[in-house]
């Protein structure tokens, strides 16, 4: 009975026509090859090869066996084909989702290395709020959502993703644009831009001033972070968002204040309750929360507005 290695060396063997060559094809020792061709030879009771002309050539006693061994040779490769594309990502499908604060930029970030890691790999990303997300999982429409906040329900999971910040972003030309920072209660005094206190993610600005019994009176409601950083551009106010939609200077022309009190953004990753996450679905998690505990990701234009997220 033959083993893989000694088919491969025999094979390797017959193609170069010497135990040297057979040496340089497999990257290996020559005398190494050849105690292997010498104990094959015992082993089986046949001669494999005669030395004609210096070289090394099947015998006769071998014909059929190298047939044999050039069929089983073929297999092997096509195996390490398939195996080679699968784990490319070829014929796979990765289907993730996640809320908008850390699409905008997290996500893409870790996608362009889930893309260098599984180059055939098909990706789908959804975007979803968290009514949409709940109903994602449990229908199987994809593997996990990356969240901004966790709920309780008996079919869903969550992991901690990362820990960040949340942030006052105000336009360049206002006049709290020269602060280095700034305190909730200072933030209520001007005209506010956020998302609806009603929503999960609105929840969790509101909550910084709900806490001081600061009223919290938003005068542009918009659906998305992004919207919201838009609109402080455009100089329609001041808002507070979390560092995950801002980093990376993704939206220039405002300016990124710290909150005294300091308040903290945690994500999370969720998942259907009792399923084991795919490979591809499990290097992106691992990738994601990588590139969220970044350092410096937020640019406030001063040293102060670039905190490092703490991985939990």
């Amino acid at each position: 009975m033959l083993t893989l290695r000694q088919i491969e060396v025999a094979r390797a063997v017959m193609v170069t026509g010497t135990i040297a060559g057979a040496a340089r094809l497999l990257n290996v020792s020559a005398p190494g090859i050849s105690r292997l061709m010498k104990y094959t030879e015992t082993s089986l009771g046949i001669r494999l090869f005669d030395r004609r002309a210096g070289r090394l050539v099947p015998s006769e006693q071998a014909r059929h066996v190298f047939a044999q061994i050039n069929a089983v040779f073929d297999k092997v490769e096509d195996l390490r084909f398939v195996l080679e594309r699968t784990q490319g990502g070829a014929g796979q499908e990765l289907l993730i989702g996640s809320v908008p604060s850390i699409s905008h930029v997290m996500v893409p970030r870790a996608i362009e290395r889930v893309r260098a890691a599984y180059p055939h790999l098909v990706i789908d990303i959804n975007i979803l709020k968290l009514e949409e997300a709940i109903d994602y999982l449990l229908l199987g429409k994809g593997e996990v959502v990356a969240m901004s906040y966790r709920l309780d329900h008996p079919a869903l999971t969550f992991e901690p993703l990362a820990r960040g910040g949340l942030f006052c972003i105000v336009p360049l030309d206002h006049p709290l644009a020269a602060r280095t920072s700034i305190s909730a209660e200072e933030i209520v005094r001007h005209p506010l831009i956020g998302i609806d206190p009603n929503d999960p993610y609105g929840r969790i600005m509101s909550d910084i001033f709900r806490e001081r019994g600061l009223s919290y009176g938003i005068t542009i409601r918009a659906r998305f972070g992004s919207t919201v950083c838009s609109l402080v551009r455009a100089g329609l106010g001041i808002a507070v968002i979390d560092q995950f939609t801002i980093a990376d200077d993704a939206f220039p022309g405002i300016r990124v204040l710290p909150i005294d009190e300091a308040p903290v953004f945690e994500t999370w990753i969720a998942m259907k309750a009792g399923t084991a996450l795919s490979m591809f679905a499990g290097s992106f998690v691992r990738f994601l929360r990588e590139e969220m505990a970044r350092p410096e990701q937020v640019d406030g234009r001063s040293p102060a507005a670039k905190p490092r997220p703490i991985v939990t």
